[in-house]
């Protein structure tokens, strides 16, 4: 039998509730449920046990805020996949664990980068639930399908060689390119794990509106099936179109070989609904790699960009092995370059169509 527990209704108003609950309303919340098998996407109350890499969880608002030993803090179950910090999966239970994101995720930490810190220690106090018992899940706080039907707009998602490749960064930068040259544009985090700095510097950047797949209920998208995945890309990009942008940017979390990533980008789904790929990447190797690679699956790719851009020579490197126009991250911000770029992209479709 549950084990539940009353909850006191203001005892919220003196915990910090992560930004992966920003969708969620809370006035439902009435017990706490300390005995079942947590899944991913249940939420849960937390005390904070000791500081180590996250030393702060960003809050529904965006605010960074700092953690201090004893805090309570309303979090997500999820797991992770992050090779510059940390591997983390959904726990069997409900013992001491892990902040594994500071966008709001407890999980246990199977490895980590080398530079990572001990991870944050957290101590579950319960799952929240309403007063039937049910527990709640992020998945009871998600967009509905759309269906949209219509002329799709131009589609272009930012994939990258792996983590930290530049894919967030050139995407913002282009996206106020597009923008400063007269495009509505909307743009989605379609993978990755939950956390507002992406979502926040798109919408900085000026696309209106923005999504991820929190959206769609779910805290992460590592050890999704296929079909989960999809799903999250066809309901955020009908939801794109619906909102009647000129252009949708979305971003692939991670890298091409990335278990999730991998899938979706060979899927039907997705070939039909990107026109191209803009391919960030760490260095020439990585984007000579990559950019046959995803010739191979029939796409393409209409620039390269990412850090290596801050090498000349890098960029001259994979300029030269690609044979890819290969843009400066800064300059995608340029509205003449991002139609020219685009002119560029007319152009070689309509040569291959003759």
């Amino acid at each position: 039998m549950t084990s539940m527990h009353s909850f006191e209704k203001n005892r919220l108003d003196r915990t910090k509730i992560a930004y992966t609950l920003r969708n969620v309303g809370l006035g439902s919340v009435s017990s706490l449920v300390d005995d079942r098998i947590p899944k991913a996407g249940d939420m849960l109350l937390a005390r904070v046990e000791s500081i180590g890499q996250h030393g702060g969880v960003e809050l529904r608002n965006g605010r960074r805020s700092t953690l201090f030993v004893g805090d309570e803090v309303v979090v997500c179950y999820g797991n992770r996949y992050a090779p510059d910090q940390f591997e983390a999966e959904v726990p069997e239970n409900l013992d001491p664990c892990h902040l594994v994101a500071a966008g709001g995720m407890a999980g246990k930490v199977l490895s980590s980068f080398s530079s990572m810190k001990t991870p944050t220690a957290i101590r579950p106090i319960g799952l929240l639930a309403d007063s039937g018992g049910k527990v709640m899940n992020l998945s009871d706080w998600k967009l509905p399908p759309m269906d949209y039907v219509g002329t799709r707009p131009l589609t272009i998602a930012v994939i990258g060689t792996t983590m930290n490749s530049g894919k967030t960064t050139s995407l913002a930068n282009f996206i106020k390119g597009l923008v400063a040259s007269g495009k509505r544009v909307g743009a989605a985090k379609i993978t990755g794990t939950g956390a507002g700095k992406d979502l926040w510097l798109m919408a900085d950047a000026g696309a209106r509106p923005t999504y991820d797949f929190t959206d769609v209920g779910y805290v992460s998208t590592y050890k999704l099936s296929s079909e989960k995945v999809e799903e999250i890309f066809v309901t955020l990009t009908d939801h794109l179109a619906h909102a009647g942008v000129d252009i949708m940017l979305l971003e692939i979390a991670d890298g091409i070989f990335q278990s999730e990533t991998a899938s979706l980008v060979a899927s039907p789904i997705f070939r039909a609904g990107v026109d191209h790929i803009l391919f960030a990447s760490r260095d020439s190797a990585g984007a000579v790699g990559g950019a046959e690679k995803i010739a191979r699956m029939g796409l393409d790719i209409m620039a390269i960009s990412g850090v290596l851009t801050s090498s000349p020579l890098a960029a001259n490197e994979a300029r030269e092995f690609t044979g890819l126009p290969v843009i400066d991250t800064g300059k995608l911000s340029d509205p003449e370059t991002c139609l020219a770029l685009l002119e560029h992209v007319r152009e070689k479709n309509a040569s291959v169509a003759v």
